[in-house]
């Protein structure tokens, strides 16, 4: 049977023993303890420090990843549709991150688009121009 220290943890996964202990606080992962009192990780913790880990991945949030965790306990409890109900309302969140990041990344690109970059005075620089006009305009 697999027992690793923090420490050995840490470095099998590639994480910092700081990173694991936030886990724990969080009550993400709860480890064993030996008689001396130490934690103990055994497959099940790695196993579960590795999901933990992908769904960090792909954007799930501690709490996300908590109600999957509970899930994972007694699944026969619950639905796959509950599970997809949490990746799909993280994918709407990513749409609307990617929509925010689009519009500004075009508003970006016209504004630099219409500055010469020339090494004279930044005094008529449009770029600088543009963004006090935005400003006015929010005021």
């Amino acid at each position: 049977m697999v027992s690793l220290t923090r420490g050995q943890l840490a470095k099998q996964l590639g994480m910092t023993t700081e990173a694991i202990r936030f886990y724990e606080q969080q009550g993400l992962l709860e480890p064993p303890r030996a008689p001396n009192g130490y934690r103990q990780y055994d497959q099940d913790c790695i196993e579960k420090m590795k999901f933990i880990l992908h769904a960090k991945e792909v954007g799930l949030s501690l709490s996300d990843i908590q109600e999957l965790l509970s899930i994972q306990i007694e699944p026969e409890q619950h639905t796959c549709q509950e599970v997809k109900d949490i990746t799909q309302a993280k994918l709407h969140d990513i749409e609307q991150r990617i929509s925010q990041l689009q519009h500004m990344y075009n508003a970006l690109k016209v504004i630099n688009e219409r500055c010469c970059g020339g090494a004279h005075s930044a005094e008529h620089c449009t770029i600088l121009t543009a963004l006090a006009e935005t400003q006015a305009e929010d005021a």
